[in-house]
C-alpha cells in the first residue's frame, strides 16, 4: 500500500445516497473517509481533526454555506488541505474556486474521485 492508505478525505455530500456511496468507494480504495452531510457540519469536523488533508465538497448544499464557501472558508482557515469541487448543476467560474482547487464535475467515476486524490496527494 502507498501513502494513500494514510490519507483523510471530508466528503461533503447532503444527498445520503451519493455521500454513502463514494465514501464507501474511497474506503475501499484505501482512504480514511470522514463524512459530513452540510458545511456546517463539516467545519466541526475540521475543528476537531487535524489529519485531514482532502476535502471533497459538493457545492449545492442546504444550512449556511454551499460548497465555494466551505471550499473559501477551509482555504483560508486550512491552507494545506487539498480541495475537491463537484457539482451536476453548474460549474464554478475560475475565480469562484480556491486556489488550487479541483472541479470533478456529476456524475463522476468512484475511480475519477480516487485519481484526482492521488494527483493532489502525489
Amino acid at each position: 500500500m502507498n501513502n494513500q492508505s494514510l490519507a483523510t478525505v471530508l466528503v461533503v455530500e447532503d444527498e445520503a445516497f451519493l455521500l454513502f456511496a463514494i465514501a464507501d468507494e474511497l474506503r475501499e480504495a484505501g482512504y480514511n473517509v470522514l463524512e459530513a452531510s452540510n458545511a456546517d457540519q463539516a467545519i466541526r469536523i475540521l475543528e476537531t481533526r487535524l489529519d485531514i488533508v482532502i476535502l471533497f465538497t459538493d457545492i449545492d448544499m442546504p444550512g449556511s454555506m454551499d460548497g465555494l464557501r466551505l471550499s473559501a472558508a477551509v482555504r483560508d482557515r486550512w491552507p494545506p488541505i487539498k480541495i475537491i469541487i463537484t457539482s451536476g448543476k453548474r460549474q464554478p467560474a475560475a475565480d469562484a474556486m480556491p486556489s488550487g482547487g479541483v472541479f470533478l464535475p456529476k456524475p463522476y467515476a468512484p475511480e475519477a474521485v480516487a485519481a484526482t486524490i492521488e494527483g493532489l496527494l502525489g
